[in-house]
């Protein structure tokens, strides 16, 4: 087959499910992976013909696009910031609002060699992306499936980036007692009564329990790592969260009753509230 005449009909029933743009962004993401052209490398390579072995590929990533299974998860990788993080059923696939989350974090660290934790770590992209860009820093991460954090821990070697993986339930609380310049976290803050809005490539493809919480506690992950952050965080450290857009003010007034300062609430490129820091 012929490189334009795959795209062309991969288009047709892409569109169909997906809608034009993200039908677009799936079908260039999976040309890139497996056939390595850029989005202006397949223009220049669209008469060529696809090779046998590579066009069974692309047909089986189809199939199962059309079953809704994410373009992660047929790959096995995606990007966050500058980095490749394997991803599977285990862990969240990562989303551009947590790179938000941690260019904030990024830009808003000045000095060298600081500790970090990060909590509910997943594929380690949160941990492993800020062990690259905060210069001389220990980072920690932790998660309560043993599954993410071997993934975690592959992500760390692949990118060659160390990072500590531990696999610990932060409702537990049995962290090792370390104090830490900053803790991030973006924790499951999806209430359970919200299932049904949620696309069916999500429900069916990433971890329930990594995405929701029971309705009627939906602060419930907020509050234990506030609790936890209150004796772990060093003088002026800071936490860092990612939130459901509806819960920005019930977040900040939970950490103010526990005696949080200086908090932030930001919102992300959708301009929803998506991102807070507190200070202690």
């Amino acid at each position: 087959m012929i490189l334009q005449q795959f795209i062309a009909d991969a288009q047709i029933v892409l569109t169909i499910k997906y809608g034009e743009r993200e039908a677009n962004a799936i079908l260039y993401y999976l040309i890139q992976e497996v056939l390595g052209f850029s989005k202006t490398e397949t223009i220049f390579h669209s008469v060529d013909e696809i090779a046998p072995e590579k066009e069974t590929i692309l047909k089986d990533a189809m199939e199962r696009l059309q079953k809704n299974e994410p373009i992660q998860h047929i790959t096995g990788w995606s990007y966050f910031f500058d980095l490749k993080f394997e991803v599977g059923p285990s862990v969240l696939i990562p989303r551009p609002e947590t790179e938000e989350l941690v260019d904030w974090i990024i830009h808003d660290t000045t000095k060298e060699g600081m500790k970090v934790l990060d909590i509910g770590t997943g594929s380690g992209c949160i941990a492993v992306t800020l062990a690259k860009h905060l210069k001389n820093a220990s980072v920690t991460a932790i998660d309560v499936s043993a599954a993410a954090c071997n993934i975690a821990k592959k992500n760390s070697l692949y990118n060659d980036l160390m990072i500590e993986v531990l696999n610990i339930n932060i409702l537990s609380n049995r962290i090792p007692n370390h104090k830490y310049n900053i803790i991030v976290s973006n924790p499951p803050y999806i209430p359970e009564s919200e299932k049904d809005i949620l696309a069916d490539n999500v429900l069916q493809f990433e971890p329930n329990e990594a995405l929701f919480v029971p309705s009627d506690d939906p602060l419930l992950f907020y509050k234990a790592i506030a609790d936890f952050a209150l004796l772990h965080l060093k003088r002026k450290g800071k936490l860092y969260f990612e939130i459901h857009e509806n819960y920005g003010n019930q977040v900040i007034e939970m950490l103010r009753e526990k005696g949080f300062k200086n908090i932030i609430l930001k919102k992300d490129l959708q301009e929803k509230d998506r991102m807070i820091m507190a200070m202690v």
